[in-house]
């Protein structure tokens, strides 16, 4: 079973996820709660495989939702986050994968009442995997006013580095697991960002937006 705690503080949508997730045979919602102090006790008592959180709540109604995702990644490594939100800027999903993209999700609210795509959502999160909403990968791309199909113009090599940087991976750690130089690896990963038009971002946004990019393409 996968132990889910829902943050919403929306009274009716926090009850309509909570029946949507109880309505699936594996997982189990064992909490939930209305601003991010109920959220924190109820994480803290059920131990939850996955946290399904608003990302705007009491008491600031700002960034809580994101900012407590970053703070599970350091309390509670393999505790998921399925983070839910009414808008589409991809500043939100660039600050979620800030620390790495493994066991997180970033969907719009418009996507909980279609069958199946927040469980499916949990069941990736839970497994380690990621999910970005298209809608934001959509946003993205206009901004940096490239297509997806640039992605398409990476080496089997370069696409094999990118989807361990998905991971979370390190350039160190990406080396280890190819079984090449982290010269080699960082030759790559310029490549990579050259190709999807990322050399004038700073070095974190370069490495999240890129994987947003992949993700885009799974």
């Amino acid at each position: 079973m996968i132990r889910v705690v829902v943050g919403e503080d929306n009274a009716l949508l926090r009850e309509g996820i909570v029946s949507l997730l109880k309505a699936a045979p594996d997982i189990d919602v064992v909490g939930a709660g209305g601003d991010l102090p109920a959220l924190e006790a109820a994480v803290a008592e059920g131990r939850p495989d996955v946290v399904v959180t608003d990302i705007r709540m009491p008491p600031t109604h700002t960034d809580e939702g994101v900012a407590f995702a970053g703070r599970l990644r350091d309390q509670q490594p393999t505790t998921g986050v399925v983070v839910l939100s009414q808008y589409d800027d991809p500043d939100y999903a660039v600050t979620l994968l800030d620390q790495g993209s493994a066991g997180r999700a970033y969907l719009l609210k418009e996507r909980v009442s279609r069958h199946g795509e927040l469980v499916e959502a949990v069941h990736t999160v839970a497994a380690g995997g990621s999910v970005i909403d298209p809608t934001v990968v959509e946003r993205l791309v206009t901004q940096r006013r490239r297509p997806t199909s640039n992605v398409d113009l990476l080496t089997p090599r370069e696409r094999e580095v990118l989807s361990e940087m998905a991971s979370g991976k390190s350039n160190a750690a990406i080396a280890g697991t190819l079984v090449l130089s982290e010269r080699a690896v960082e030759k790559h990963t310029n490549s990579i960002f050259s190709k999807l038009g990322l050399t004038d971002e700073p070095d974190v946004n370069r490495r999240v937006k890129a994987v947003l990019l992949h993700l885009a393409r799974s």
